[in-house]
């Protein structure tokens, strides 16, 4: 009984809270509607906005990494096809790990140049399985580093319109408290409860709507950037084959 106790009386404050504003002018900015509500309110609207600029932040900085990532894959393409042999890029791109692709490469040769050192004809098919394994073991690892940040954005998207309807239904139920205490409906009563209602309801919004875009965006943009290293990986795959099979 005495957790009922403390709601009854927590309801209590709030609707006394929306009856004392009712006294004075309404303020409709983003700080006075923030002042105005009560603290459960209060309480998710800083966790919407937290969770807005988190996610913000993301975006912006998975938006600059796949820039980037587009940049690079595009040079090192063009590198890799210029017509140097492998060897020449290998010593190229020593140092150089900047680009996944270019990482992919510089393991398949380092486990490429292994089999040269200590070659075995009737290992071949053994050779060609590390290689494509360790080809295989860089795309997975880059491909996890695309990925963070996916899940907050996730999180983000799906959950920030329930918590501001959370929001929402606290209000309202603080209005109708307030109508119950005042037995009047007057419409200067249901103003304050009503207004930080739907500013909760906003805010959830404003959370949501730009998460669960780039969400979408930023794994389309994984997956075209997935079939990318797949193919050239596969490319190469094809070619250290060749070499291997003419070593042979």
């Amino acid at each position: 009984m005495s957790l009922i106790y403390i709601w009854s009386e927590m309801m209590s404050i709030n609707a006394a809270t929306i009856l004392a504003v009712q006294t004075g002018p309404h303020n409709f900015s983003l700080v006075g509607l923030f002042m105005q509500a009560d603290w459960v309110v209060k309480l998710i609207m800083i966790g919407l906005a937290v969770a807005s600029i988190w996610s913000w932040a993301i975006i912006i900085d998975k938006s600059i990494n796949f820039y980037l990532l587009k940049k690079r894959a595009t040079n090192f393409e063009e590198t890799f096809w210029s017509g140097r042999t492998l060897d020449e890029l290998a010593e190229g791109l020593a140092g150089d790990t900047r680009d996944p692709m270019g990482r992919v490469f510089t393991a398949a040769m380092r486990e490429f140049k292994e089999s040269e050192i200590n070659p075995s004809k009737t290992d071949i098919g053994g050779t060609r399985e590390r290689i494509d394994r360790v080809m295989g073991l860089v795309v997975n690892r880059e491909l996890t580093k695309a990925e963070r940040g996916m899940t907050v954005l996730a999180t983000v998207g799906s959950s920030s319109v329930f918590i501001g309807l959370l929001g929402t239904v606290w209000g309202i139920i603080n209005t109708f408290r307030a109508i119950d205490q005042a037995n009047d409906v007057n419409i200067i009563i249901i103003i304050p409860g009503i207004t930080e209602a739907l500013f909760a309801t906003a805010l959830g919004l404003v959370a949501a709507i730009p998460a669960v875009i780039f969400y979408n965006k930023f794994t389309t943009d994984i997956d075209r950037y997935a079939g990318r290293l797949d193919g050239y990986t596969d490319e190469l795959s094809a070619i250290l084959s060749r070499k291997i099979s003419k070593g042979s």
